[in-house]
């Protein structure tokens, strides 16, 4: 019988939180090493599996798109990335069941951060670690790939990978006749250098370069970025930093390096230092949330201003 959890389950600080693409599961993971996945009813939530493996606190989880099947991943302190996937019960009396079908073993040091690609780019997996480097994975001809490359020199704290349409304001391109989609893939990254970087695949060179370094950037480090996902006249890309300042840089085309410019800083947080930078699926709102618990969400307004709409306390 479903029941109101008072409490998580967990029996160390939570990390993470992240909603399926459906809104009907909620993944949760924690310091105890453990995933945990809630089915989510209403207001109602129901444990229906604790996920082990991991041999460190456990910072992130990311769901997959659906048309992946039902897969989870989750980076580390321990260095490993763990992709789960639910199995469909074939007896209607007995439960799914949820199996760890592939560990990424290439970093040296925690992974910090697992994003998933938008989907029609295929089924890709970005890893930021503290050793300096971003893996990602892909699922094709049903293996596991991988493309390694050094990023940042202190340490990858976060990615975001941008919309997969192209330009700013475009529809994605449907797949041409050889199966390939039309979209770029590219993302951005955040280091404990206090830079913001910009990659994209180079299929000469099969790995992924380095297009720009964002400018005007922090004085400390990065802590999280966030590439917004709608393609609108203009893209956005905020950066969260421990110089407890959110930067925001716009491009009307992306794939042009001199196009990208700093549209604001802000910097009305107090003492707070800012850990996540969030956008609406809308792409026109974000979200900062930092150390003293609050969550504020901005927009832009008419006069291209950027400014705090609503602010959420615990």
């Amino acid at each position: 019988m479903a029941q109101v959890i008072s409490n998580s389950g967990h029996d160390d600080m939570i990390h993470d939180a992240v909603l399926d693409y459906y809104g009907r599961r909620l993944a949760t993971c924690s310091s105890d090493k453990t995933i945990k996945i809630f089915e989510v009813d209403g207001d109602q939530h129901r444990l229906q599996e604790t996920l082990k493996g991991h041999e460190g606190a456990v910072w992130c989880v990311s769901w997959a798109h659906p048309k992946f099947g039902t897969l989870l991943a989750s980076s580390s302190y321990d260095g490993r990335v763990h992709i789960y996937r639910e199995s469909p019960s074939t007896l209607p009396s007995t439960p799914a069941t949820w199996s760890q079908v592939f560990a990424s073993t290439l970093h040296t040091a925690s992974v910090n951060m697992v994003s998933w690609a938008p989907p029609d780019l295929g089924c890709l997996l970005a890893c930021a670690s503290s050793d300096g480097q971003v893996s990602v994975l892909e699922f094709r001809d049903n293996q596991w790939g991988h493309t390694i490359f050094q990023a940042h020199g202190m340490g990858v704290n976060a990615v975001s990978w941008a919309p997969s349409g192209g330009l700013p304001g475009a529809i994605a391109r449907k797949a041409g006749s050889d199966g390939q989609t039309g979209g770029v893939r590219r993302f951005v990254t955040g280091g404990s250098d206090n830079e913001v970087k910009v990659w994209q695949w180079d299929g000469q060179q099969s790995t992924y370069t380095q297009m720009l370094s964002l400018p005007d950037g922090h004085t400390d480090w990065v802590r999280d970025v966030a590439w917004s996902p709608t393609l609108l006249s203009k893209t956005y890309i905020a950066s969260a930093s421990q110089d407890k300042s959110v930067k925001i840089w716009t491009s009307t085309n992306p794939g042009d390096i001199s196009s990208w410019q700093l549209a604001t800083t802000l910097r009305d947080f107090g003492d707070a230092v800012l850990w996540r930078v969030s956008w609406s699926l809308s792409g026109n709102v974000l979200a900062v949330s930092g150390s003293d618990g609050k969550v504020s969400l901005w927009k832009e307004n008419l006069k291209g201003t950027w400014e705090c709409v609503r602010e959420i306390t615990e």
